[in-house]
């Protein structure tokens, strides 16, 4: 509008043209669905490389990491030796390990069940000196004398699978057996990389199962395998652990135990006793709050035994293999004997059925 110089009452109305064009409303709309196309786009290849780039994170290429061989033994004294007469295995044994860890429990209930001699490295737990040549710093750790150095074993589960296997039939060496369990590494919900022996509790038959065996009972066998090392070990340290009281009396035991006055200093004996004792009551009740234990612990414990023992009911018979122990029932028994003298262990044999299954198990082992 503007204003008319003869009369300024008037308003005249005159149209201007300009260079700007209005936008068609469906052209605004195409540019909007062309950039959501390019952004889907740009979102997809992303995701696909970010998934394809895990991936040899997540998994070794090839088949894995294959067991490690040493030149020679490490220069470590030998704690003390056990030997069978009757052995006939032809291995020459050493196995590093803490005295009442029950992994390592696991493996020393395998080998005396079976009447395999073995010397026996006892490592601190609280320094692990002895393990200072060795990249895997866990235990237990079996190493197997070969003609050209030492087949180094490691994680209890793979060490009974081998010697098992190789058991089964020794057309096929102990190296050769080992090589079947690969270690394969994976990235944990944390991004921390984990290794793992994925097939661990699996045996090697070759296509030839024992007499005694069906498809069935090797699979309930390899169940109640894991079943002992992902569920009822997890209830043993809150429980060994509950007190600053009981956590300092299993210390003293694991030191009489493992003779730890004669194989280690003074102040390394005191220093792993009593710091050692502290930091497993911390830990422990971390640990109740990671696997969901009850407040009570104790019956976290009684309650897991008692799922055993129904098994063993359902079952029918003395032990899970029958009338003779299978591995399954090895398995239990040597993470059970780790805190036999416990206080939790006692609180165990009070309150549930366990007694009679347990004490035929050391009866057995004790055999040999």
């Amino acid at each position: 509008f503007i204003r008319n110089d003869k009369n300024p009452l008037i308003l005249q109305c005159k149209t201007f043209k300009t260079n700007t064009k209005m936008q068609k409303p469906n052209s605004r709309w195409k540019i909007f669905g062309l950039a959501s196309i390019i952004g889907v786009g740009i979102g997809v290849v992303y995701s696909y490389r970010k998934i394809e780039s895990s991936r040899y994170a997540i998994l070794n290429p090839g088949t894995g990491e294959k067991t490690r061989m040493l030149k020679e033994l490490p220069n470590i004294d030998i704690s003390r030796k056990v030997q069978y007469p009757t052995d006939s295995s032809g291995l020459e044994l050493l196995l590093f390990q803490y005295p009442t860890c029950p992994f390592c429990c696991k493996v020393r209930a395998f080998l005396d069940f079976f009447g395999i001699s073995y010397n026996v490295v006892e490592v601190n737990p609280v320094l692990r000196q002895q393990l200072k040549w060795s990249e895997y710093k866990k235990v237990p750790i079996l190493l197997v004398k070969m003609p050209n150095g030492y087949l180094q074993l490691n994680d209890s589960s793979m060490i009974i699978s081998s010697l098992t296997s190789y058991f089964h039939d020794k057309e096929f060496g102990i190296h050769d057996v080992a090589d079947f369990y690969p270690t394969l590494s994976y990235l944990d919900d944390d991004g921390i990389v984990k290794k793992e022996i994925p097939n661990r509790y699996f045996l090697m038959y070759h296509g030839v199962m024992p007499k005694e065996s069906t498809k069935e009972t090797i699979a309930e066998e390899r169940k109640w395998r894991k079943w002992a090392d992902d569920v009822l070990v997890h209830t043993l340290s809150p429980n060994v652990y509950r007190t600053k009281e009981e956590a300092l009396q299993a210390f003293s035991w694991f030191s009489e135990v493992g003779q730890w006055k004669d194989l280690f200093p003074m102040w390394e004996q005191y220093l792993v006793v009593y710091v050692g004792a502290f930091a497993m009551w911390i830990i422990g009740k971390r640990l109740k709050k990671k696997y969901n234990l009850k407040e009570d612990v104790r019956q976290s414990l009684y309650d897991e035994c008692n799922v055993w023992l129904r098994e063993l009911k359902r079952k029918g018979t003395e032990f899970h293999g029958g009338i003779r122990p299978n591995l399954a029932d090895l398995a239990v028994y040597g993470v059970l004997s780790s805190i036999e003298g416990c206080v939790a262990f006692r609180d165990v044999m009070e309150n549930t059925q366990l007694g009679p299954w347990y004490t035929e198990m050391k009866r057995l082992i004790s055999l040999q």
